[in-house]
């Protein structure tokens, strides 16, 4: 395998098992049918990892997953995307992360996860300096999911790549300990891009203003900020200024698992394109759109034919 890629990802990789539909009423019966339940990759660095290769590009993922069946099947998943696994860390005794997604009617979901198992068990010193090599881009998935990358951690792998010279990404989940943004501020100087949803950047700006929080969040030295909306598609903020980029219409939403990590894969595919901001947002909402539109977080996105199909279709003036 070539030491080439052209972007790193760097986050949890688990297996989901979604349920559709679900909702209370199953905890008062023996047994309910579902609509649909499958087995299928999960976890917010497999799920861009898997998009970002359909899209096109030489992707490397960094993760942490037991040396089990599970762990098995990401791996196999993995080796027929063409992903770079070599920096997979298998830990004995360790359970691969198995995440049961509950989907109501409207699309939302709930999870049952397990906490001890590796969806939370990445460390700082897992991404390895040669896990860089030949890379253009590094995402940090998502901040906030592992217990032991705190900012600190945070700060020093940030300005590690920074140094390397790479493009600095990352996303993030909720805020588990309180954390604020003076807590990240000295971590988040570091990144090109950042992605957040609305609730994710109300929490830890404190702020509740889309166009507020990418101020502050800019004022932090990030050099791109996107919040992601949803169904009102993204409002992406540079130092030129803020842009609501709208979400793709007529999509329609059957479960919302994994619509965020492919809308960050769908803007890395662009920005690797050479796109502007703004298309790299709109390519972005193509992904998310079609992702929403099918049970699992991987199962809707299959090549960049169908992405950029969306994406003409939905901005007919790009």
């Amino acid at each position: 395998m070539s030491d080439c890629c052209d972007i790193v990802i760097a986050g949890a990789a688990i297996i989901d098992i979604p349920v559709v539909p679900a909702d209370p009423s199953v905890f008062t019966r023996v047994s309910t049918p579902a609509g649909r339940i499958i087995l299928t990759s999960g976890g917010d660095a497999m799920n861009e990892a898997l998009i970002l290769s359909r899209l096109g590009k030489r992707v490397r993922l960094v993760t942490r997953i037991g040396r089990d069946d599970a762990g098995a099947y990401l791996k196999r998943a993995c080796a027929s995307a063409g992903i770079d696994t070599r920096h997979f860390h298998e830990i004995d005794g360790l359970d691969t992360g198995i995440n049961v997604v509950l989907v109501d009617d409207s699309g939302e979901r709930r999870f049952f996860t397990n906490p001890h198992g590796s969806l939370r068990a990445l460390e700082a010193d897992d991404i390895l300096p040669d896990a860089l090599d030949g890379a253009k881009i590094f995402c940090f998935a998502s901040i906030f999911v592992f217990p032991r990358i705190g900012p600190a951690e945070l700060e020093q792998l940030f300005h590690r790549v920074h140094k390397r010279g790479l493009v600095v990404c990352a996303d993030m989940t909720l805020p588990k300990h309180g954390e604020t943004l003076a807590d990240l501020a000295p971590a988040l100087r570091y990144l090109d891009y950042l992605f957040a949803n609305l609730a994710e950047a109300q929490q830890i700006t404190g702020l509740t203003s889309p166009s507020a929080i990418a101020d502050a969040l800019l004022n932090t030295g990030i050099s791109h900020v996107i919040i992601k909306l949803g169904a009102k598609g993204c409002l992406i903020a540079d130092q030129t200024g803020q842009q609501y980029i709208p979400a793709c219409s007529g999509t329609n939403c059957i479960d919302t698992t994994g619509a965020g990590d492919n809308f960050a894969a769908g803007f890395l595919s662009a920005l690797l394109d050479g796109r502007r901001f703004e298309d790299c947002a709109r390519y972005a909402n193509a992904c998310a759109s079609i992702s929403v539109e099918s049970v699992g977080a991987v199962t809707g996105v299959t090549d960049a034919a169908q992405v950029l199909h969306r994406f003409h279709a939905a901005y007919p003036d790009r």
